[in-house]
């Protein structure tokens, strides 16, 4: 079975766990059978490869979440990159073709395209397998996956059957009124929820159509240029070839705090109480201090080194206006070495608690505006600076100037380090990376 699965977005109506860099796919807070956190997006993995261990996964997601997406699935998955925002066509087309030129996929294979965040159970895969399977060896262009709806939902499309000359056929109407969702699942209506199979052949003959090219390397080369426009809109509406599969499981859009919540098995995450009175009340605590919730009613308190939340659950959803006013650093990011977390930012400084996992190592890389200090706390492994390597254990102190070129190497045992940034001017885009020196 292959399977693309859509990785985009910033996620901000789940601040302050999610920013820019961490969308809410990559949030650990969900248990799995060790009784470990994972991401929405190592559950959804783990659930593909429980279904089919041989399940070819690509994600197709922006450059900004590759490190996180190596750092909690390792480097065997396939990462098809969007050079830019063009929409789902152009995304599903470029990781298409993706699987064609570079994977070596055969256009007679199908291919099934999911949402990469949605909460589901096993069933969920296996109807998703059963798709693969109608899209493969039917005679149909299209395959899509149609959910029960379990009420009328404004945040949804709709699938309706309607009969046309050549039998029955199927209307798609986006996130309509209550009323009317009322009257679309009284004629049989199912929820849309992004999930359908086709021969890569099918959106490889789209894309020719549609943005002039089905060859990867030029897709990926011009695609800043590529037509803006919608999956659904560009070929599912289109259509007259489809087949829906009905699936009835547990299917959750889990896109806000008040939707989230829901469908976690603890009411606390991270360090926190709170006392007899409060009632359905959830705490995610990223931070290393305790939080205390007393009398409180139908609220999430959210804390991370980005921010803190304290909410009336049902109030939550509206929080991304303001969100988007906010202007300050990213406080925490995972690479794909590992993590780092802004301790301290002053004009002119900035100290970050760096974690290194076991074997992994920074790029090679210099700075031209800002000296740096890197103290090690705990782990071992060793520094390369301007050529020159050493062992490095807890207390030992490293320092480079601007313009020298360095890196660290985490034993099996892991690393970290705390790391001072001095210049006038520290900014992300301050560097400059090469090639690993021979030693």
């Amino acid at each position: 079975m292959n399977i693309i699965l859509l990785s985009g977005g910033s996620g901000k109506r789940l601040w302050p766990l999610s920013n820019d860099i961490r969308s809410k796919q990559f949030i650990k807070i969900f248990k799995d059978e060790n009784g470990e956190y994972q991401s929405m997006v190592q559950r959804i993995y783990g659930q593909i490869k429980a279904v089919d261990p041989d399940a070819t996964v690509t994600i197709a997601t922006s450059r900004s979440q590759v490190s996180a997406i190596h750092n909690q699935l390792g480097d065997d998955v396939g990462i098809s990159v969007e050079p830019c925002r063009r929409d789902t066509f152009a995304a599903i087309a470029l990781a298409t073709a993706y699987l064609h030129d570079v994977k070596g996929v055969s256009s007679d294979e199908a291919v099934v395209v999911c949402p990469v965040d949605p909460y589901v159970d096993s069933t969920y895969f296996e109807c998703v397998n059963k798709l693969c399977e109608r899209a493969e060896k039917g005679d149909k262009n299209l395959v899509l996956m149609g959910i029960q709806p379990t009420y009328p939902s404004e945040k949804y499309g709709y699938i309706l059957p309607v009969q046309n000359a050549d039998g029955t056929g199927y209307k798609f109407t986006e996130k309509p009124n209550k009323e009317k969702a009322e009257e679309f699942i009284s004629q049989g209506a199912l929820w849309n929820g992004g999930v359908f199979a086709y021969k890569l052949s099918y959106v490889l003959d789209k894309s020719k159509e549609l943005l002039g090219t089905s060859v990867y390397s030029e897709l990926f080369s011009g695609y800043d240029n590529l037509k803006k426009i919608s999956f659904d809109y560009a070929v599912v509406e289109a259509e007259s070839s489809i087949e829906v599969l009905n699936y009835d499981g547990e299917w959750k859009d889990l896109g806000t705090w008040n939707t989230l919540t829901e469908a976690m098995t603890e009411n606390i995450v991270g360090d926190g109480v709170l006392n007899d009175t409060c009632d359905n009340v959830h705490v995610i605590n990223e931070l290393g201090i305790p939080v205390l919730g007393m009398g409180l009613k139908d609220v999430v308190i959210s804390a991370s080194p980005d921010g803190i939340l304290v909410s009336d659950k049902e109030q939550s959803s509206y929080i991304k206006p303001y969100v988007d006013s906010f202007d300050q650093e990213i406080m925490f990011a995972e690479k794909s070495w590992g993590s780092y977390r802004v301790l301290d930012v002053e004009e002119g400084s900035m100290t970050v608690k760096v974690t290194l996992n076991p074997g992994h190592k920074m790029n090679y890389h210099s700075h031209d505006k800002r000296d740096e200090a890197w103290v090690v706390i705990s782990g071992s492994g060793k520094t390369i600076v301007d050529g020159m390597e050493q062992p490095v254990k807890p207390g030992d102190v490293i320092t480079m100037s601007a313009g020298c070129k360095h890196t660290v190497i985490a034993s099996d045992a892991g690393l970290q380090i705390i790391e001072v940034q001095l210049g006038e001017s520290i900014s992300v885009q301050d560097k400059h990376k090469y090639e690993m020196p021979e030693l």
